[in-house]
């Protein structure tokens, strides 16, 4: 710990070993002069408003790294001046006087360490976060990120009025494919697919999960049913150009994915609670229609329309 010592009028009475190591000015070079004079740079503004109040006022007075973090020209011992300074966490300490007049005495630790650990603890904090919200393979968000942000997501778009659309995606003929190339490669595949339909996602709020094995799912907010088709037909085609080899689909020589879309608005009303199992019904009508296609099912409809 660095101490140092100022009279009333600043100046210095005492100048420990360790503020000579890390300023690079020697105690005998330091005492007697005026704090604002011994360093090779002035200390700041803030510490030196601190510390005369503390003349003035007999009140103690802290400098926290997070509102100060370098108040003085300190560097770590190895380094020189030019390098950045240490960070410092610094108490003054007021001290009366046999004449009368007050002192101060300046406590400084060393606090970068304690910020190297703060940032890596941040750091391990948001690893974790990611990890439990993404999906390891494709690095996109995963079912319990999508079954959080689905609650918000329809919770703003009754409060709001707003339409919200989910998305229901299926690879065709997935387990062919794996028992055809392999796991490695079917990992590729989606990796692929999933890359390929976040690509297509262009605001903020629009969420694409990993729903399962090999399917996916989207919510698209303020998104209505007329907007919602042509979107999902995009994203059909988005896969279907991507040309990826499948020689044991039964329907194509490539691979593809089918669609359920059901979209919930105060308009057409519909059952809200019914949004994702009518999604899901919509994609098994598409499957049974022959796959590589979209079909919607309205919330709480009897019958899906087909596209």
């Amino acid at each position: 710990m660095g101490l140092i010592v100022v009279d009333s009028e600043e100046n210095i009475l005492l100048w420990n070993d360790w503020v000579a190591k890390s300023s690079g000015i020697p105690e005998d070079q330091a005492l007697h002069k005026k704090i604002t004079e011994a360093f090779k740079e002035s200390p700041t503004p803030a510490f030196l408003s601190a510390l005369r109040n503390s003349l003035s006022y007999g009140l103690p007075a802290v400098l926290s790294n997070a509102l100060h973090r370098s108040p003085l020209a300190l560097y770590a011992a190895d380094a020189d001046q030019e390098k950045q300074r240490i960070h410092q966490s610094i108490a003054i300490t007021v001290l009366a006087q046999a004449d009368g007049k007050r002192c101060c005495l300046i406590q400084i630790s060393d606090s970068s360490n304690s910020i190297k650990r703060e940032k890596m603890l941040r750091s391990h904090s948001e690893i974790l976060k990611r990890d439990a919200t993404t999906d390891s393979l494709t690095g996109i968000y995963n079912r319990r990120f999508f079954d959080e942000h689905y609650k918000m997501a329809l919770g703003v778009s009754i409060r709001q009025k707003l339409p919200l659309s989910v998305f229901m995606v299926d690879i065709d003929f997935f387990k062919e494919y794996n028992d055809y190339y392999g796991h490695p490669q079917g990992d590729k595949a989606l990796i692929s697919v999933a890359q390929t339909l976040k690509a297509q996602l262009a605001r903020a709020t629009d969420v694409l999960a990993r729903y399962g094995g090999e399917e996916f799912i989207l919510i698209l907010p303020n998104m209505p049913q007329d907007h919602a088709l042509p979107f999902a037909e995009r994203l059909r085609a988005a896969i279907w150009d991507a040309s990826i080899p499948h020689l044991k689909s039964k329907i194509a020589s490539q691979l593809s994915i089918s669609i359920g879309v059901s979209t919930y608005d105060q308009i057409n009303h519909g059952d809200v609670k019914s949004l994702v199992q009518s999604a899901d019904s919509a994609l098994y009508e598409a499957k049974q229609q022959g796959r590589n296609r979209v079909a919607f099912f309205a919330p709480a409809a009897d019958h899906p329309q087909k596209n």
